[in-house]
């Protein structure tokens, strides 16, 4: 077999994989469309087997190129640390991509990358932040080079470790009856109306596994996308909201919602999530360990 294989036809194939169509990927690459095109075909030719199947115009992944897209990946970091070794003389170099849920990417990522970045001086990172199912899918399609969650995952190509923890808490309005209770029983919470994040995301994952279970009657009022509004929503008197401390903690300084207080266990884990056969170079070694040892202050 011809083991000709570029540099520039692996960044093509990693650019359709995360692209779907040629147009994207050449967009992506600053390339013509009929380059890309001509690069991929190469490539499939020099292995012998086609990469992706083609529906629709799309692009698909298929099995030979979820068997290259590891090696794909992990042959161009290693060829930027190549080129950036001879750059200059930072400890560490290349470009981190970090996913983070929303209140570890809202609360706690900045500080963390405001530490990561004063300790190393390595500054080119960038933070996606999303529900937790989507951080995954993009850990596992090789988008994202680590992840910072809420919830655990189970996926069989992701690795887990706990890097920090975090407590919940039950909010609601400043005039709704048990806003007044310094205690408040699980039972008084029946028949409750309830603010909740959307599928995917980490407090609505605890809410369902910690309190739902303990409620005969509860309804669901309201489903929103960002803890902003659902903290706004709890305030206008919609519903009960249940969410991270960290993220309430303003509009409860601020008198805008009231904690109830539950006798439940409202601990949680952050979690730092890798795929299991990601390349892990210097950079990427470096900051799961500085996520490790790190703690907000």
């Amino acid at each position: 077999m011809a083991t000709n294989i570029s540099l520039k036809q692996l960044k093509v194939f990693i650019a359709i994989t995360q692209h779907d169509t040629l147009t994207a990927a050449s967009e992506a690459l600053f390339l013509s469309k009929a380059a890309v095109s001509m690069a991929l075909s190469e490539l499939e030719k020099q292995i012998g087997h086609s990469l992706f199947d083609r529906v629709n115009n799309r692009l698909i992944l298929n099995q030979e190129g979820q068997k290259l897209l590891p090696l794909a990946d992990e042959i161009i970091e290693r060829a930027q640390g190549i080129e950036q070794l001879f750059d200059n003389n930072q400890a560490l170099s290349g470009q981190l991509r970090i996913g983070a849920s929303d209140t570890i990417g809202n609360q706690i990522a900045p500080y963390l990358l405001s530490d990561f970045r004063r300790e190393t001086s390595h500054l080119s990172q960038s933070l996606f932040i999303s529900n937790s199912a989507l951080i995954c899918e993009k850990l596992v399609d090789y988008e994202l080079d680590l992840a910072l969650i809420e919830g655990k995952t189970l996926h069989p190509q992701l690795i887990s470790t706990q890097f920090s923890d975090d407590e919940m808490c039950v909010v609601c309005a400043p005039n709704h009856p048990l806003a007044r209770q310094s205690n408040v029983t699980v039972g008084e919470l029946e028949n409750s109306d309830w603010i909740l994040r959307e599928p995917g995301s980490g407090s609505r994952e605890f809410f369902l596994r910690v309190i739902a279970p303990r409620i005969e009657q509860w309804q669901e009022s309201f489903q929103l996308n960002t803890t902003e509004a659902l903290i706004n929503s709890v305030s206008a008197g919609l519903g009960l909201g249940c969410l991270s401390k960290l993220a309430a903690e303003p509009a409860l300084h601020d008198g805008r919602v009231v904690e109830l207080k539950l006798p439940l266990d409202m601990k949680r884990r952050f979690w730092l999530l890798v795929h299991k056969e990601k390349y892990q170079s210097p950079l990427l070694k470096a900051f799961i360990e500085y996520c490790h040892q790190w703690r907000k202050d």
